[in-house]
């Protein structure tokens, strides 16, 4: 029997008119839609996105960047002085696919084989905010919290039932929570002890912000 020569083009492509097929084949490849993950939340530099990558080796960092710029997915620019430094940025188009990301994180969840105790990226806990956040737990609820996770800061705003989460100065926040994203996720999501958090300032602020989340239900 004549085996069919698989080349790296043809794994890349489907052959098939429905658009889930096409959407694999831009982001389909591993590591890719990760990657756009982390560029969600604003520009990144090539160390950054290794870094909250860990597994990714440079060299396929390197690929799948190519592989997405030419997609029309994410952007090189230099950012201007005083940093003056080359990043990545995702695409107006590259940032329409949050919504992507989001649904898919929410069924996966839902898998019985999902472990959230593995690492998490920054960037992945804000994420996670914005799409397992109960507009009805919230109800009137305003406040400003403030995360940082070694020199990442961001932002998170509650108000009129909806979240907001950025990259952002954490002062002037109702709350700072100084802890790992895992220790975070394992209060909000896991009902952990949130004496186990470095947190500064309104500790009752927090305490509520955690009460707005839910892991959905497992499958089966």
């Amino acid at each position: 029997m004549k085996l069919e020569k698989v080349t790296s083009e043809s794994r890349r492509r489907y052959d098939d008119a429905c658009g889930t097929a096409h959407g694999l084949e831009l982001i389909g490849e591993r590591w890719a839609l990760l990657i756009v993950r982390e560029l969600m939340l604003g520009p990144r530099r090539f160390g950054d996105l290794r870094a909250s990558l860990p597994g990714l080796s440079a060299n396929v960092l390197t690929q799948r960047l190519e592989g997405l710029e030419a997609a029309g997915v994410v952007v090189r620019r230099r950012l201007p002085p005083p940093a003056s430094v080359q990043v990545y940025d995702l695409t107006d188009w590259g940032r329409e696919a949050e919504p992507v990301i989001s649904e898919l994180g929410r069924w996966a969840a839902r898998s019985p084989g999902h472990d959230p105790t593995l690492p998490l990226s920054p960037v992945s806990m804000m994420l996670s905010f914005r799409t397992m956040f109960d507009a009805g737990k919230a109800g009137d609820a305003r406040m400003t919290l403030g995360f940082r996770f070694g020199e990442e800061t961001f932002v998170v705003e509650v108000a009129d039932g909806a979240l907001t989460a950025r990259r952002g100065d954490t002062n002037g926040a109702d709350v700072v929570v100084a802890s790992p994203p895992e220790a975070v996720a394992a209060v909000v999501y896991g009902g952990g002890p949130v004496d186990g958090l470095a947190i500064e300032g309104r500790r009752a602020v927090f305490e509520r912000f955690a009460d707005f989340f839910e892991l959905p239900a497992k499958a089966g």
